[in-house]
């Protein structure tokens, strides 16, 4: 169920204009028949998680579309024109560049690049915000962007992680376990994927394909003689919509300065 300031929020709503076979269609769908109450401070806050979902999975597919390689952290490589790379194998953000240009050059010049599939999350969260965002809102809140793991992101994502969720939407981040993984490719323990609503998922490393072919592609790099198969997690894992979305709208809302041409 869908709840704004008490008032329920249906698909049918006149304010809810998605078309029907439509990946926003799809979330507004499944948040409303669900048994569980998403409660919204405003319709503006729900449509902007809506968006936001929609352009994770439009960055999943762009980068999937890239020449961006999947390499350990021991191996990663970047453009050093915007990035620093770090001893333990991230990408710090150079001094003097904008932020917004840093992330869409990855993928631009996605050759110039390789690192492990929880960073290609985090990348496509912040090319979902930098199409969305203003320039100089992204460019204020992720002034010092730190691309390796979940640990380094930028605490204004707040990226946080659900077990045991009841619902499922597109754009969240799932993940594939792989409790017999060989000992000589650690980095296939698992695999961060992107719900694209289409009953396929984005996964760095192994690319666009359904929750089985992630499976497949898991168990081929399990222990000698293991049977016990990779498998989803029941969780998920996703930015801070809510906070995202009052970042937006205050910026939106508010006079912005214009400089003066004199």
């Amino acid at each position: 169920m869908i709840r704004i300031l008490h008032e329920t929020i249906t698909p049918d709503s006149p304010d809810i204009e998605y078309p029907p076979d439509s990946v926003e269609a799809k979330i507004i769908n499944i948040l409303s028949s669900s048994a569980a109450t998403y409660e919204y401070d405003s319709l503006d806050e729900l449509k902007f998680e809506v968006n936001l979902r929609k352009n994770i999975i439009i960055a999943s597919r762009e980068l999937n579309d890239t020449g961006f390689s999947f390499r350990t952290f021991r191996e990663s490589k970047c453009n050093t024109e915007y990035w620093n790379r770090t001893n333990e194998g991230g990408f710090l953000l150079k001094e003097g560049v904008k932020p917004s240009d840093a992330i869409k050059d990855i993928f631009i010049n996605s050759y110039k690049y390789g690192t492990e599939c929880a960073t290609a999350i985090v990348i496509v969260y912040y090319k979902a915000l930098v199409n969305i965002y203003p320039e100089e809102l992204f460019n204020e809140m992720f002034a010092g962007i730190h691309l390796m793991n979940w640990h380094y992101m930028d605490r204004d994502l707040n990226v946080g992680y659900y077990p045991n969720k009841a619902d499922y939407l597109p754009g969240d981040c799932r993940y594939f376990k792989n409790p017999d993984v060989d000992p000589l490719t650690p980095q296939w323990q698992g695999e961060n994927a992107i719900d694209l609503g289409d009953g396929t998922y984005y996964g760095h490393g192994i690319g666009i394909t359904s929750g089985d072919g992630i499976i497949n592609a898991l168990n081929r790099f399990r222990s000698e003689g293991s049977t016990k198969s990779a498998y989803l997690l029941d969780s998920a894992t996703r930015p801070d919509f809510k906070y995202l979305s009052y970042r937006y709208y205050d910026f939106t809302a508010a006079p912005q300065e214009v400089e003066s041409i004199a």
